[in-house]
């Protein structure tokens, strides 16, 4: 028997994160979704609607983006924030646990992986951010400048929602209203700039390749061939250096796949689980 959709805030690691969550009693499988950077649980809403049919879904608004708290107190570190996702996790007392992660979001899904191996069976990485170094000193100096978040803000504003999309996207024709104003609600208050400046100090450099070859979990990797953001060479490496893990290539799609691919996401997922409980 499905239910509707529980929302709501959970105080956890000393911040307030805004969740989605879909229970199924048919399910005891759970999908725990962690979205990309300056994006929020608004990117999976057309896999989830296809997920929660057959599964649990908990779809997390990591801090500081989507409805989640904006502290300027909180360490915006990759590793922290796999610590809050865990803790969120064991709070809701989920059990026989997939995460997707996709972009940022599989990053801190690989974190997650690195520091409690045993909380997830399997993993789902979307065009997965991998190999980053952490930003540079003059930046993260800069940003100790008082106002710098206005800067921040201005750059953001340069860009634009729209333009942001365009360069995830390889079919710009599906960007409508509803995806302008979707991905643009959460900047519309200045904290969320404050944060991103924390943010700029905080987060470390990406797993390095030691690290990541000492990951077990079977990884399912689905990368778009025309993603401009994480290039497929980086899909391919990543592919290389986890070893438990196999690649999944869409054609003609760009770095924003939940967006543009939910359904082929959806039965790649699928198959995956299959391969599995056939064994």
């Amino acid at each position: 028997m499905k239910q509707d959709v529980l929302t709501g805030y959970h105080p956890v690691n000393n911040i307030n994160i805004y969740y989605e969550f879909y229970p199924n009693q048919s399910s005891d499988k759970t999908f725990v979704l962690l979205h990309g950077f300056l994006s929020s649980t608004f990117t999976f809403r057309h896999l989830i609607s296809l997920l929660k049919q057959d599964y649990q879904v908990l779809s997390v608004d990591l801090p500081p983006f989507g409805k989640s708290a904006k502290c300027n107190r909180y360490v915006y570190s990759y590793k922290n924030l796999a610590q809050t996702v865990i803790k969120l996790t064991e709070s809701f007392g989920l059990k026989n646990i997939t995460f997707i992660g996709h972009s940022m979001g599989g990053q801190i899904v690989l974190n997650i992986l690195h520091m409690v191996p045993e909380l997830a069976d399997k993993a789902i990485l979307l065009c997965s951010s991998a190999y980053l170094k952490r930003s540079k000193l003059p930046l993260v100096l800069t940003s100790y400048i008082p106002y710098f978040h206005l800067f921040v803000k201005y750059w953001f504003a340069r860009t634009g929602v729209k333009k942001n999309l365009q360069a995830a996207l390889y079919n710009h024709s599906i960007i409508n209203e509803e995806m302008i104003n979707g991905y643009l609600q959460p900047f519309l208050q200045d904290e969320i700039f404050v944060a991103l400046t924390r943010m700029i100090r905080d987060r470390e450099g990406d797993l390095p390749p030691k690290i990541l070859k000492e990951i077990k979990t079977p990884c399912l990797l689905i990368w778009g061939d025309h993603d401009k953001s994480m290039p497929l060479k980086v899909g391919e490496k990543l592919n290389k250096d986890l070893a438990n893990s196999e690649l999944i290539v869409l054609k003609e799609t760009g770095h924003a796949i939940p967006e543009e691919r939910p359904k082929e996401i959806f039965e790649y997922i699928q198959s995956f689980l299959g391969k599995f409980q056939a064994v």
